[in-house]
């Protein structure tokens, strides 16, 4: 049982680690592929650094009959059951209604719902439709999370011994819900761990077979009472080591994070899981520069990783984002000569483009990053998947050419990893006072 009065002979209730969790993400427009299953990536995501484990994950259309076979079955072998989806004001909407049935439960309508659903519509300046008023129905024995960016609230029963979440499908409503309001409940009924379950280092510039190699001594001394996992993305690897035994506290973990990061020197990035962005925003902020951006194959996602930063405009100056020739003389002061003689794509033309954001947007630094993402073979037998990248600091600007042959959207990502990683490690040689060192490339 997980409620608190435990009946006298009933099993203790199951710990984070041994609770079962199923996930049933409800949509026919995820079986059409009209949208990816974020939720399970999301979800399976918290869990895990909570220290429980998503058994199974299920995706189901929104019949009502295919509902209720699903849910019955998963709530007969589960600890805790979560629904995404199917809670909204439309006919299609039927998932509140096929688990009621399924729960015995009665749905009763709740009038502060109402009233919270017509002053949603009111600040908007919109009319409430009557088909909203669905929402509003909730489990007679169930308790209601609120939802501060949607109508649909969530729904939680404790039943049976067990858990039920149900969260509304909409990401920007489900996430937060999620971290504010399920985790802490869930949390404090020991079915996931206050705490993360492990201690993760994220890395770049080094690969994941060189990073466990580099690693291995340090992890050896510590044998089977130690875990350790690799999660690769494009250009930064994750590493997370844990203790399932117990055998080594939270501590101990730490410190052999501690010494890992040592090792790694430069290639560490940070603890947790910051994104190279978020890392070069707050030493951007500590030393009080600014940083520019201009791309052209990256297509704004190099600006966008910034922007995501609260109080992006006390680091980030501004980006560009410029395919002409025409564009960049005008808006960066490109030679036309230069783009003549040496192409858009090259060592000089993403110098002169850093340079140009630099000096035009009043920034400390400037990344530029410019290349082949599709298509033909570029200018000068360089392949599609060939990039070149610009850093402009206080110090000098310099260029690199990078190759990223695969899918247009792997390449986008690598790129500007790229950037952003040679932008931190310039940060952290003028935070520790070191001179520059040399650089390979084209430097102005």
């Amino acid at each position: 049982m997980v409620s608190a009065q435990q009946p006298e002979g009933s099993p203790p209730p199951p710990t984070a680690a041994k609770a079962r969790y199923e996930l049933l993400t409800l949509g026919d427009e995820l079986l059409l592929g009209l949208t990816a299953n974020g939720h399970l990536t999301f979800i399976g995501a918290q869990l895990g650094r909570r220290g429980a484990l998503l058994q199974r994950n299920v995706t189901i259309t929104d019949e009502a009959d295919a509902i209720v076979a699903q849910f019955r079955e998963s709530w007969a072998r589960s600890d805790v059951v979560i629904t995404t989806g199917g809670l909204g004001p439309t006919c299609d909407d039927r998932t509140r209604e096929a688990i009621a049935e399924v729960l015995g439960q009665k749905l009763v309508f709740d009038p502060t719902i109402e009233r919270a659903i017509e002053e949603r519509f009111a600040r908007f300046g919109r009319k409430m439709t009557p088909n909203n008023l669905k929402q509003a129905y909730v489990f007679e024995r169930g308790e209601v999370l609120a939802n501060a960016n949607g109508t649909a609230p969530g729904l939680w029963v404790e039943q049976d011994g067990k858990v039920l979440v149900m969260l509304p499908g909409p990401p920007n409503e489900l996430q937060p819900m999620f971290i504010d309001q399920v985790a802490p409940r869930l949390a404090q009924r020991g079915l996931l761990l206050d705490r993360e379950a492990y201690v993760q280092l994220r890395t770049a510039g080094v690969g994941e077979s060189a990073l466990e190699t580099k690693l291995q001594p340090i992890f050896d001394r510590y044998g089977a009472v130690l875990s350790v996992a690799f999660c690769a993305h494009q250009g930064a690897v994750d590493c997370r080591v844990s203790s399932p035994s117990g055998a080594l506290s939270f501590a101990q973990l730490e410190g052999v994070a501690g010494e890992c990061a040592q090792l790694l020197g430069d290639d560490f990035v940070c603890y947790g899981h910051d994104t190279l962005a978020h890392v070069c925003a707050e030493m951007l902020r500590t030393q009080e520069k600014r940083v520019a951006v201009v791309e052209t194959a990256t297509g704004g996602l190099l600006s966008n990783a910034f922007s995501e930063s609260c109080g992006a405009c006390k680091f980030f100056a501004g980006g560009v984002v410029c395919c002409a020739n025409d564009a960049m003389m005008q808006m960066l002061d490109v030679p036309e000569c230069l783009l003549l003689q040496h192409g858009a794509v090259s060592d000089e033309a993403a110098v002169a483009m850093a340079t140009g954001a630099a000096e035009n947007l009043g920034a400390d630094y400037a990344l530029a990053a410019t290349g082949f993402a599709g298509g033909a073979t570029g200018p000068g037998g360089n392949p599609v998947g060939t990039i070149f990248i610009a850093l402009f600091s206080p110090m000098g600007v310099w260029s690199k050419k990078l190759s990223y042959p695969g899918p247009r959207s792997a390449m986008k990502v690598r790129a500007v990893n790229a950037a952003l990683d040679w932008l931190r490690r310039e940060l952290l040689r003028v935070q520790r006072g070191a001179v520059p060192a040399c650089r390979t490339g084209v430097m102005q």
